[in-house]
């Protein structure tokens, strides 16, 4: 009787880990896919501003030769829609580069699992 119980014991300890870290993982999934999306849209900002940049580049080129300063003002435009674009890319990029490893903190559960229990079998293996 008491071998049975230990052993629903342990299944039901083993069950109740392994959804915990499933958990664990849906959770570190949904922050990776949130992430993604900002970056996305973040991406897709600054290829319009760049876009914008372009176009106000040619606008520029073809009033400079006017006889009027509205260059003056399409050129700040141009710096302003330069500036953005420039600024969005570069903070997409540090996004990226800082965001943890995927699955890291499910990993890392997962590594304190097997280390218990290989501690647990020497114990055990000892007595």
């Amino acid at each position: 009787m008491a071998i049975t119980d230990s052993l629903a014991q342990l299944a039901s300890t083993l069950i109740n880990s392994v959804h915990t870290r499933l958990e664990l993982a849906s959770v570190e999934l949904e922050e990776e896919l949130s992430r993604f999306s900002s970056s996305l849209l973040w991406s897709l900002a600054a290829m319009f501003f760049a876009g914008l940049a372009i176009l106000v580049a040619i606008l520029t080129l073809i009033v400079l030769f006017w006889d009027s300063y509205r260059y003056t003002v399409l050129l700040s435009l141009l710096g302003l829609f330069s500036l953005l674009a420039i600024g969005i890319s570069l903070h997409v990029r540090s996004v990226m580069r800082n965001k943890p490893a995927f699955l890291s903190f499910t990993l890392a559960e997962l590594k304190k699992d097997s280390s218990s229990l290989s501690n647990a079998d020497r114990t055990v293996s000892k007595k």
